[in-house]
Order: C-alpha cells, then sequence, then structure tokens
C-alpha cells in the first residue's frame, strides 16, 4: 500500500438515492452500518462492494470521530458508475493527513487504504465543516 495525498477538491456531486446518518460517538457505528446494510440492496447486491463500502466508510467515520469534532455526519450516494462516501465533521482546519513513513503495525493506515479501494478521493472544507469523501465503483 502506498502513502497517497488527499486533495483538496470539491465532492462530486450526485443526485442518487441517498444514506445518511449523525454519529456523536464510536459506539453509533454499529448501528450506522446496519442502516447502511439495510439501504444497500436498493442499490447495489455485489458483496465485494458492500465489504469494501463498509470497511472505507468505517475508516472515515471512525477518522472524523477521531480527529475531528461532533457531530460527524456520514452519507453514501449512488451514481450510475460509482457509490460517494462523504464523512463531515466540525475541525475544518485540520486537513487529513495520511500516514507516512511509519510501520504498518503501529496503525494510522487508514486513509492509505481508503485511497487504495477508491476511485476518486478528496477533501474540501464548506458550511464551516470538513468534507472527507471517497468513490467506489459500481463497475
Amino acid at each position: 500500500m502506498t502513502a497517497r495525498t488527499w486533495p483538496r477538491r470539491p465532492c462530486p456531486e450526485t443526485t442518487g438515492s441517498r444514506y445518511d446518518y449523525e454519529l456523536a460517538s464510536a459506539a453509533q457505528l454499529r448501528t450506522m452500518r446496519a442502516g447502511l446494510r439495510d439501504w444497500l440492496p436498493a442499490v447495489t447486491s455485489d458483496p465485494d462492494l458492500l465489504d469494501e463500502l463498509l470497511l472505507t466508510l468505517d475508516e472515515l467515520a471512525s477518522n472524523g470521530l477521531r480527529h475531528g469534532l461532533p457531530p460527524v455526519r456520514v452519507s453514501v450516494a449512488s451514481s450510475a458508475d460509482d457509490l460517494l462516501l462523504a464523512v463531515s465533521d466540525a475541525a475544518p482546519e485540520c486537513a487529513p493527513e495520511p500516514a507516512t513513513g511509519r510501520d504498518p503495525a503501529q496503525g494510522g493506515m487508514g486513509l492509505n487504504l481508503v485511497a487504495d479501494l477508491s476511485v476518486a478521493c478528496g477533501w474540501d472544507v464548506h458550511d464551516g465543516r470538513k468534507h472527507v469523501w471517497a468513490c467506489l465503483s459500481r463497475g
């Protein structure tokens, strides 16, 4: 897995079906995942995509809780080709920083993993919130 930068660029627009959830603590991650599993059959039946989506969303949401400020807002939106995962938090001054030069056994490799799974990723600040996003290919 190679370290990548997270470019600052706006989140892509989507008009498809969406799943939204707000987290105040890590204890809510389980409920978020359960709701996402209920929503996903409407947009995909691919079990591999489901696994990648849950892993990606878990990494981004837990980073928002750990390094940002609550509330952490999670959104998954469907488009014709991709699933867009966006997580926002109330710490716009804290840019996402993928770990570099660190032994993976020390942790902190989540953003690199998300970048490897994504066809596009980035972050931006608007409305006083940091928005970190990744697109997973549906094809």
